[in-house]
């Protein structure tokens, strides 16, 4: 075997590892996948002999990539107040694969990546690394060109932005979908009633694409429950999935889907629905529609 094949095995070691960080930092699959070649070349690149925690290397050569990636987004993007929807993960109704195990370890829900596209990108690399992947202060700071005390302190206010603003979901798959059939049944239904029953009185629901804008907010459980029934024609056609290791549903019409709805559960009722409308998304996901 040849350093290059060598080094090429070493690597593939930590795809994983990498593919899982640079989807928190994105919110994408593919510009996570981009993210983490580019550090492959960049280990191509250089003296590798040298580097004495490949993995820790690896790791904080991705953030600085998605760092990049996400002023480059942040600067391109009209509306800078504007949240997008993450690219959801969506598999089958009953388990995930071990490749899916691996990226979506520590329940990282949608609900929790629509919080973190809201971070600025050097807050959102702080938490994400610390955090989530317990990397020291004293690496982050070289990468977000900060002291370590500055590094902590980005990661603190990330931190309590996550925790305010994302809602912690039930455990139990069971009883997510439990809530998440009653809702569709009672939209099938028309019944305005059971909807507002299964909704938390400050539920909040975000489209991005299809009748609301990009990162559109309706808010409360009869305004959300009104929407519902608006749309029942999608609860009759939508199918049980895993959206992000949680409860969710497919639609689709003559196979081809046309939404994607994440469910957050929390105490028996749903407190956010995050619905994935833009049909050149939708083409861009590797999704299947579950059959009953």
């Amino acid at each position: 075997m040849n350093q290059h094949d060598f080094l090429a095995q070493r690597f593939e070691e930590h795809r994983s590892h990498l593919r899982a960080v640079a989807y928190r930092m994105l919110g994408s699959l593919t510009e996570a996948d981009d993210a983490v070649q580019e550090a492959w070349l960049r280990l191509s690149r250089s003296d590798s002999e040298r580097v004495e925690n490949l993995g820790g290397w690896l790791t904080t050569v991705v953030g600085r990539v998605c760092l990049d990636m996400l002023r480059t987004r942040a600067s391109r993007r009209e509306e800078p107040m504007e949240t997008r929807l993450p690219e959801p993960i969506v598999t089958g109704a009953d388990a995930l694969d071990p490749e899916h195990e691996v990226l979506l370890a520590d329940s990282v829900g949608l609900a929790l990546l629509v919080v973190l596209e809201t971070l600025a990108p050097a807050e959102r690399l702080a938490f994400v690394l610390h955090d989530m992947f317990a990397v020291p202060f004293d690496e982050i700071a070289p990468v977000v060109g900060r002291t370590p005390a500055a590094a902590r302190q980005l990661a603190s206010r990330a931190r309590r932005r996550v925790q305010r603003a994302a809602p912690v979901p039930d455990a139990d798959l069971g009883r997510q979908r439990e809530a998440v059939d009653a809702f569709l049944t009672a939209a099938r239904g028309g019944d305005f009633e059971a909807l507002v029953a299964v909704l938390d009185p400050d539920v909040v629901a975000r489209s991005d694409g299809g009748a609301l804008r990009p990162g559109a907010l309706i808010r409360g459980a009869e305004t959300v429950a009104g929407q519902a029934i608006t749309f029942a024609r999608l609860a009759e056609v939508a199918r049980p999935c895993l959206v992000n290791g949680a409860a969710g549903v497919v639609a689709a019409t003559d196979g081809v889907p046309v939404s994607v709805m994440a469910f957050t559960v929390s105490g028996g009722r749903i407190v956010e629905i995050n619905i994935l409308t833009d049909p050149e998304r939708l083409k861009g996901l590797d999704l299947t529609v579950p059959e009953v």
